[in-house]
């Protein structure tokens, strides 16, 4: 079966988390269940082969396992963990980006009546499925070149796309083809996912973002909570929160400066939400980060 072919290698393949030859592909072997981090989903497709994943956006909770994957389709900030691993039962997976570019490609070269017709509304920004075997044949394909450098750059891209087709034309083919509609309401809500993380510390009306993506403030609001199961203010708090976790990691001694540079005017504001983010003050998360747990890793 395919998936035990997978199983077998990311199992020869694979570390604690490695950048893989193949552009893109990522593989994970881990045989701990690790504590919760946060992390930016990035726009990706994750195949776990054994043991299991869990993912929280916002108030939403994905598990996923054994024969299963799941996509991102935006760049979202998220809390993960591995879970149902141990030694000798590591958790496997496999993980590649989704390039809108390539989408789109295919979108353009598929004749009439090959795709589903897509809803046109905004989908949640991560789903999790059963991957068929049509689905893995192709990982399996695409990790075997692994072994094989002489195929390498002549055969990746092939088999990139046929996983690409998979997913556009498999369960949640509406989530992945809307990455390559430059006019769908997923690229939309990403152009002000986007804007967000980059003005994170600075107050903003969510009219000036609903203006900027292109919606009226109803449609921004609805369509943006059901991709990032957030509110706007409720995402630019988990970035500004992830990037004062970041600089606490080089800065331990400063939380005032630190909140301060990440958009928070009240020091007790600023650990409260830490804290209820996190489940530590900003100090002793940092004392914590520094003594060697770190900020491990968090793919989906």
């Amino acid at each position: 079966m395919a998936l035990d072919e997978l199983r077998e290698l990311l199992q020869r393949h694979g570390r604690l988390e490695v950048t893989t030859a193949i552009d893109g592909v990522r593989i994970c072997k881990t045989d701990h269940a690790a504590s919760r981090e946060t992390s930016m989903s990035g726009t990706v497709l994750v195949v776990v082969a054994q043991g299991g994943k869990r993912l929280a956006l916002g108030e939403r909770v994905y598990e996923y396992g054994a024969g299963q994957y799941l996509v991102a389709s935006v760049d979202l900030p998220v809390e993960g963990h591995i879970i149902d691993a141990a030694p000798g039962h590591p958790t496997l997976s496999f993980s590649m980006t989704l390039e809108p570019d390539a989408i789109a490609e295919l979108l353009l070269q598929a004749g009439p009546g090959d795709l589903p017709q897509s809803s046109g509304t905004a989908r949640p920004g991560i789903a999790v499925s059963v991957a068929p075997d049509e689905l893995l044949d192709p990982i399996v394909r695409l990790l075997r070149l692994l072994d094989r450098p002489r195929d390498r750059t002549a055969l990746t891209p092939l088999f990139k796309r046929e996983i690409l087709w998979r997913l556009m034309t498999g369960e949640q083919g509406d989530v992945v083809r809307q990455l390559g509609l430059a006019d769908s309401s997923l690229n939309h809500i990403t152009r002000a996912v986007q804007w967000i993380r980059e003005n994170y510390s600075r107050p903003f009306r969510v009219e000036e973002v609903a203006r900027l993506s292109g919606m009226s403030v109803s449609a921004f609001h609805r369509n943006f909570q059901a991709v990032t199961a957030m509110t706007p203010i409720q995402f630019q708090k988990h970035i500004r929160l992830q990037a004062a976790r970041l600089l606490l990691a080089n800065h331990p001694n400063d939380v005032t400066g630190v909140g301060h540079r990440v958009g928070y005017d009240s020091p007790s504001q600023f650990s409260r939400e830490y804290r209820r983010q996190f489940g530590a003050p900003p100090s002793l998360d940092a004392a914590r980060m520094r003594g060697g747990l770190g900020l491990a890793a968090a793919l989906p």
